[in-house]
């Protein structure tokens, strides 16, 4: 199990399904229990066979790297040919889950980790566009619950995958700011300018804005029935707040940990932004 949680890196997977399961209960009229579990396992098993097929790639680079060196792969603990069973395997299983849904979470399913493994993965080591590639898939997944909810690609799960496109730049980017010395032995590209400078944290900065600004379109209600109360949107604005603060935090300092301390507000944007608009649906 150990072993299992590593290759598919279980604390990664989780949240994105967290983020799957927040769109579904953000489309949905009634809670089906089999849907959500369905939901969960197939996500579940899409994201695990993204991160197996992943490692797979770059296992001679993680071995490069302090922080990946004692992956399953580099470490010799898991085979290549075991490795690609277990994604072939968690990418059948996966797909077949998702189907059962209805076929365009399957769909945009199977889009995601086409994306992330065939495009985004190799990307990595040639260009900082990577991470533009690589937000696509990224932002898959809350898009992903409210088509498993509905059965139906529009305007709202069109601005929910908008939301989660924009915070991947400064999520990634402040990551690819404290890892930069690591990266660099591995030949990774992940910040816009090649460099921990002025230009990368002034567009961490933007990315932060544009991220809270998506966030608060639903306020409007322009966007079907995605829709946030003025109260909810003042707190998502409260939150944006602070996420914009780090971002010109790491602006004015530059330094590897207000690029930590920004990744952390991020992760812990991303999380509340999505509970606060759930909660504001089920409780309004």
């Amino acid at each position: 199990m150990g072993v299992f949680s590593e290759i598919t890196k279980m604390r990664l997977s989780l949240s994105v399904v967290f983020s799957s399961v927040a769109g579904y209960l953000l489309g949905v009229e009634t809670v089906q229990l089999k849907i959500l579990v369905l939901l969960a396992v197939g996500g579940y098993c899409m994201v695990g066979a993204s991160n197996v097929f992943n490692q797979v790639i770059e296992r001679d680079l993680d071995a490069l790297m302090e922080r990946t060196k004692t992956r399953p792969l580099p470490s010799g603990r898991v085979g290549v040919k075991a490795a690609l069973f277990l994604g072939g395997v968690l990418t059948l299983l996966g797909i077949a889950i998702l189907y059962t849904i209805n076929p365009q979470t399957a769909m945009f399913g199977a889009i995601s980790i086409f994306m992330y493994v065939s495009l985004y993965t190799p990307l990595k080591t040639k260009t900082p566009l990577s991470v533009f590639v690589g937000a696509f898939p990224g932002a898959i997944p809350f898009m992903l619950g409210w088509v498993a909810a509905t059965n139906d690609f529009g305007i709202e799960p069109g601005t929910l995958f908008m939301i989660q496109f924009f915070w991947q730049f400064p999520h990634f980017w402040a990551i690819g700011w404290f890892l930069y010395d690591d990266y660099q032995r591995a030949g990774f590209r992940m910040l816009p300018t090649g460099e921990k400078n002025l230009g990368t944290a002034i567009q961490i900065v933007f990315y932060s804005i544009w991220t809270v600004l998506a966030s608060l379109i639903p306020v409007f209600h322009v966007t079907g029935s995605l829709k946030l109360s003025p109260f909810a949107g003042a707190v998502v604005l409260g939150v944006g707040v602070w996420l914009v603060y780090y971002a010109v935090r790491l602006y004015r300092k530059k330094t590897d940990r207000a690029a930590r301390q920004l990744m952390l507000v991020s992760v812990s944007y991303i999380t509340l932004l999505q509970v606060v608009m759930v909660a504001d649906k089920f409780l309004r």
